[in-house]
């Protein structure tokens, strides 16, 4: 897989680059500003964009706004965030087009190379990964908002499990819970939140995050 890198740490960035390429992915450009990404994905069309959140100039939100102005460019373009920092607004502007494809991790909780870079091929493959303290950040605001606290405890914990991109058998594993049970619980949500079931996974997530955006 063909990756663009943007971190503004040297080491992280170091180390990143020698971690894609142990496993056999090939960064065709890693930069250290905002600008500079925008030029790399425009210029590369990579497989991943794999992007820190606040990057020089203004170490804001450059980096997610220059994967964002590249996405409208190349509709569909996988972009990864990671960040330091638990914040809903960036998630919810990363899945605001509706194309997928997108994913927001933490920096601490990265703790597994093996894991980690399953989660970059899933979101090249078209998925949505999200840290679970994301979610649970979206779930919560939602709540206030548009009535998500219909959901039962059980079902809040399968949504939360969708929308980190795992499967039915997945789910399964992580709650205890068999998988008839987890197909029930994720139809009582979409009976609840008024939507139609779709036929894979990743379309699971998107539309559960997608009304979560309504």
């Amino acid at each position: 897989m063909r990756v663009v890198l943007a971190e503004d740490h040297f080491l992280l960035r170091d180390g990143l680059i020698r971690l894609l390429e142990a496993f056999g992915h090939e960064v065709v450009a890693a930069v250290d500003n905002g600008p500079g990404l925008l030029a790399a994905l425009t210029d590369h069309r990579p497989g991943l964009a794999l992007v820190d959140v606040r990057l020089p100039p203004g170490f804001a939100d450059d980096g997610l706004r220059a994967a964002l102005t590249a996405r409208q460019a190349l509709p569909g373009l996988p972009v990864l965030l990671l960040s330091q920092y638990v914040e809903p607004f960036y998630a919810r502007e990363l899945l605001a087009d509706g194309a997928g494809a997108v994913g927001y991790l933490l920096k601490d909780r990265v703790s597994n190379g093996a894991e980690f870079m399953a989660t970059l091929e899933c979101v090249a493959e078209g998925g949505t990964v999200m840290d679970p303290e994301v979610v649970s950040k979206l779930l919560g605001s939602k709540d206030r908002d548009r009535g998500v606290a219909a959901l039962t405890p059980r079902e809040r914990e399968v949504l939360s499990c969708l929308a980190q991109g795992r499967s039915n058998a997945g789910i399964a594993e992580a709650l205890f819970i068999t998988e008839k049970a987890v197909a029930k619980h994720i139809g009582n949500i979409f009976t609840k939140l008024d939507l139609h079931a779709c036929d894979t996974d990743n379309r699971r997530v998107l539309a559960v995050l997608a009304y979560l955006e309504r």
